[in-house]
Parts: structure tokens; C-alpha cells; sequence
């Protein structure tokens, strides 16, 4: 009688931990098929080819009111004295992203830069207003 018992609780142990595996394992879902498919499907957005083009993309996923660029009127690189300057002059602006071999940047803000200082930073640098486009 007690041999049987060992057999029925050695059943049991086994059976215990098949279904622990069991239900460790999980399969992959596809979130995709799992998403609701009664919903309108969006195209995912084509990848930038130029710097230029994937700095503006990362301001715009930031889903900033203004974007505006920046560039020094001779067309060189912007220094740290420029980005002090910019800083400065426009502490509004929550990110800032250099571009084009470090001859733009491009800024990400909530404000209007024209209620700021925006004729000031116009006397130093090409101010290009990128909101909207």
C-alpha cells in the first residue's frame, strides 16, 4: 500500500512540474495581428537620407508648436561661443540638435520665439522658421 502511494505522489510531483514548464512558456504574439484590425493601418514614414533630414525628423517627433534653424551668416560652423549665444538668447527652446556638419541647428520649442528674442538672434545668425513645414 505504501509503494502505491510513493507511485501516485511521484504521478503527481511529475505531472506538477509538466505544467509549470507548460505554462512558462509563452508564444511569441505579433502585435500587429493582435492590434486592432478594424482601424485605419498607418504607413510607417521612410527614413530620412540626409543628416540634415533624420535632426529634423528626431525635433519633430518631439512634437514641438516651433522649429526653427540656425546657421551662422558665413556659413561656417557654429562654435561654442554661437551655442552659448543661442542658449543665451533663446532659453525657451527645450532641444537643441547640430546638424549639417555643425553648420545648423535646429531647435525644438513651445514658444514663439518672435515674442522673444528672435530679431536679436536675426542680427547674428539665418533664422529659418521650419514650424509647419
Amino acid at each position: 500500500m505504501a509503494k502505491r502511494h510513493q507511485v501516485y505522489l511521484v504521478l503527481f510531483l511529475v505531472g506538477l512540474i509538466a505544467s509549470g514548464f507548460a505554462s512558462c512558456h509563452q508564444g511569441k504574439t505579433n502585435p500587429i495581428e493582435s492590434a486592432d484590425s478594424s482601424g485605419p493601418h498607418r504607413s510607417p514614414e521612410p527614413t530620412p537620407k540626409t543628416e540634415f533630414e533624420r535632426d529634423l525628423q528626431f525635433i519633430r517627433n518631439g512634437q514641438f508648436t516651433h522649429v526653427w534653424i540656425f546657421s551662422r551668416k558665413d556659413g561656417k560652423p557654429l562654435d561654442k561661443d554661437d551655442g552659448d549665444y543661442l542658449r543665451k538668447n533663446a532659453p525657451q527652446v527645450v532641444d537643441w540638435v547640430t546638424t549639417d556638419g555643425g553648420k545648423k541647428v535646429i531647435s525644438g520649442t513651445n514658444f514663439d520665439l518672435e515674442l522673444g528674442n528672435l530679431a536679436l538672434l536675426k542680427k547674428r545668425f539665418v533664422v529659418e522658421d521650419y514650424t509647419g513645414k
